[in-house]
């Protein structure tokens, strides 16, 4: 069933709606949510929430990419279970790994937030990543959108892991220089 009729089934607001994103997403939902949680009760569980939070927000809202969509309700869902877990036992695991590389490019001496509004730093970075070649873009977005670890990475795209952290820590570098020539850092 194509996306469209999807949304059209949750505007008319019948429950097949549940069961085709189920259907057609529902791994892809999973593996965002159990590369951030590394648990399979709480991938579940986030995976149903993103459910009951594109049925609480289609109406009124209808999404332009219906993937993207639920992609970014998991990711909220599953980094909010992910801090609400990891409240008390900082560090460890692909998630804090990950946010930690991240974090030596986008922070400052100042917040982020408080440098620039999230959807100028949004645009600027999905410009970057526009402008990478195709390979390295699957490769940044594989880590730090589906939080895969190196060597899943590496497996994926037939790399060697040292190939893959050091495409990474190019990659996070050209973004360093690409957000301070933009002035967002």
């Amino acid at each position: 069933m194509d996306d469209e009729r999807i949304v059209d089934l949750f505007f008319e607001r019948d429950e097949y709606a549940l069961f085709a994103v189920t259907q057609k997403y529902g791994r892809y939902c999973y593996a965002i949510a159990f590369n951030i949680l590394h648990n399979k009760e709480d991938a579940d569980e986030s995976v149903n929430d993103t459910y009951m939070s594109a049925w609480k927000r289609i109406p009124p809202h209808r999404p332009m990419v219906l993937s993207t969509f639920l992609g970014k309700i998991t990711r909220r869902i599953s980094f909010n279970k992910w801090r609400y877990s990891t409240r008390e036992k900082r560090g460890g695991g692909e998630l804090q790994l990950a946010l930690d590389e991240l974090s030596e490019v986008l922070s400052s001496s100042e917040n982020v937030e408080k440098d620039c509004e999230k959807y100028e730093l949004s645009k600027s970075i999905g410009e970057f990543l526009f402008a990478l070649p195709q390979t390295e873009r699957d490769v940044f977005i594989s880590r730090y959108w589906f939080v895969a670890d190196i060597k899943e990475i590496s497996q994926k795209f037939e790399f060697s892991e040292s190939k893959t952290k050091s495409m990474l820590l190019r990659t996070r570098e050209k973004l360093k220089k690409h957000l301070i020539q933009e002035g967002l850092i």
